[in-house]
């Protein structure tokens, strides 16, 4: 650790500690030398000035919280003595001015992907499989496992060895020698029927009846998006044939979309079918022949302007706005920079970063959907009691995140530096290249779900504390904040950003390394630890509040 301390911006009054601080360091920079006056962990902020109750906390150069009573210099800043506050935001007329960086080394990177007659190029190449209504999910589940097991897609499950073993009375001692063999099974090569198919993925959900009519529209324009996604070569849906999710409902969506460029979407309904046994049998049969056409498509040079970068986080910690986020953030500004896409999301967590962001929209109509977004949702939430302010979790709390605004000013670091050229609502997808926002809860699949829905075909995903999380159909990058949980979680984490707290990378390094990562991922030569452990998790949001 090349630092104890750092302060984010010349205009902020706390630190933050890179490693745990004992009461009496004397802790020196170009601005200040403070005494430490309490024990303060990693990632935990310290005073750098005295406080008394009602002043303003600042990190990134902005409001993050206010003092509740006198705080002094080298003190540790807790929820014993701040609370959440936020800078007020305004409309601008100025023009936003920004420094592109430079992309000469990346002006004729490619990756391998799937090019679509639409202009859309995808990652991957799925089949996918979905329904319109709960009552379908165990006709989905059947064929899950007829399709994988035939077609070389299922995976062991290595601790039913380990079950097994206990069952027939070998006892604990075996336990270990079983879960050794997890990654090994987990990595082994696919038998697959289909080389240029990349997988049959299956959906299943608690919607499409029993809701609002609103809740099944929303729905049926998300699973439009999953259908029109890149990634997808065509889909199955089941139908019941009652619900409110109705079939005609999903291809309106779709036709809203596709723009006279179909995919092959085949959508059955069991109502009119008979018994379960001629339904499956006519929907295996009719599928087969829509995987015989997907396993046609083959990957092909593609540039950078074709990623679209889906920005996420989830288990976040203190760090999370000093490493994993701000390298994200570079990443997506190579990207807008090469004429590719961000979409950055989850609105709890913009909650005290909206100037900045309002700034940098390209027009006043950009900057206001932005905002009566924003102020819609804040009102909802306030409605039923839970604020934006409650947003941060018990595991951000206790790593440093104290505050809905200090966490939300370091999650909006994953869209670095570029123009807004538009805002997106729930299930509404990309249309204008460059930095988009998206209207998601903070809820990490919830809102993973809706950035594959608007048509990410990468998700970038920082945690500092770990979580599993993925995707049916869009790889899901997880990047850590720091070494420690790379080693303590590695079968979940695919890239270490940890280098930046230990002062070995600068930021423009490690994102570097990042979009290098990117393109492996992007062209298949690489999969996501998520994919290989199989966290395909989809969680549509249904508009009510949820942070």
């Amino acid at each position: 650790m090349r630092n104890k301390t750092l302060v984010l911006h010349p205009h902020d009054n706390v630190g933050v500690a890179l490693t745990d601080l004992s009461i009496g360091e004397l802790i020196k920079d170009s601005e200040n030398t403070v005494k430490i006056q309490d024990d303060i962990s990693a990632k935990h902020k310290y005073a750098l000035k005295n406080f008394s109750a009602g002043d303003d906390i600042l990190m990134y150069g902005t409001i993050v919280g206010e003092a509740t009573r006198s705080i002094p210099a080298g003190g540790a800043i807790t929820l014993a003595n701040i609370r959440h506050k936020t800078h007020k935001y305004r409309t601008t007329s100025q023009t936003y001015s920004w420094n592109p960086p430079d992309i000469n080394y990346w002006k004729y990177k490619t990756f391998q992907g799937y090019l679509r007659e639409d202009g859309q190029v995808g990652t991957a190449n799925y089949w996918l499989v979905l329904p319109l209504v709960f009552c379908e999910n165990t006709n989905i589940k059947l064929l899950q496992e007829a399709f994988e097991n035939a077609l070389g897609f299922a995976k062991v499950n290595p601790y039913e060895r380990q079950i097994r073993n206990l069952i027939s009375g070998l006892g604990n001692d075996v336990v270990q020698k079983s879960t050794e063999t997890v990654t090994l099974e987990i990595n082994e090569k696919d038998n697959r029927v289909f080389e240029n198919l990349d997988g049959i993925r299956f959906l299943t959900h608690n919607g499409g009846c029993g809701g609002t009519r609103n809740d099944a529209e929303t729905l049926c324009a998300l699973l439009a998006g999953y259908i029109h996604h890149p990634n997808v070569a065509g889909a199955t849906v089941l139908s019941l044939g009652c619900q409110n999710a109705e079939a005609k409902i999903l291809e309106r969506k779709l036709q809203d979309l596709q723009k006279g460029n179909p995919k092959p979407v085949i959508i059955f309904d069991q109502q009119q079918e008979g018994t379960t046994d001629d339904y499956i049998t006519k929907v295996i049969a009719q599928t087969w022949e829509g995987l015989k056409v997907a396993n046609k498509s083959k990957r092909s040079p593609q540039p950078i302007s074709k990623l679209v970068i889906g920005l996420e986080c989830g288990g976040s910690d203190g760090f999370s706005g000093i490493s994993a986020n701000p390298a994200l953030g570079r990443v997506s500004d190579l990207v807008v920079t090469s004429g590719g896409s961000a979409i950055l999301s989850e609105f709890p967590e913009l909650c005290g970063a909206e100037q900045n962001l309002i700034d940098r929209c390209k027009t006043p109509e950009i900057a206001q959907k932005f905002i009566r977004l924003m102020e819609e949702y804040a009102a909802a939430a306030d409605r039923v009691g839970s604020g934006f302010d409650m947003n941060p979790s018990p595991g951000n709390i206790k790593d440093g995140l104290l505050t809905d605004a200090i966490k939300s000013c370091g999650a909006a670091k994953k869209g670095g530096t570029a123009p807004i050229s538009g805002v997106l609502d729930y299930t509404e997808y990309l249309t204008s290249p460059g930095l988009n926002l998206l209207c998601t809860p903070g809820n990490d699949v919830e809102s993973t779900t809706g950035l594959a829905g608007s048509g990410a075909n990468i998700i970038l995903f920082t945690t500092g504390l770990g979580t599993p999380t993925g995707n049916p159909i869009c790889p899901v990058i997880k990047v850590a904040t720091n070494h420690k949980l790379t080693s303590r979680m590695s079968d979940i984490i695919d890239f270490d950003a940890g280098s930046v707290i230990s002062g070995d990378q600068t930021i423009e390094e490690c994102g570097d390394d990042l979009l290098e990562l990117v393109l492996k991922v992007a062209s298949g030569e690489m999969i996501v630890k998520a994919d290989q452990k199989r966290n395909f998790d989809f969680i549509p949001w249904k508009r009510g509040v949820s942070l």
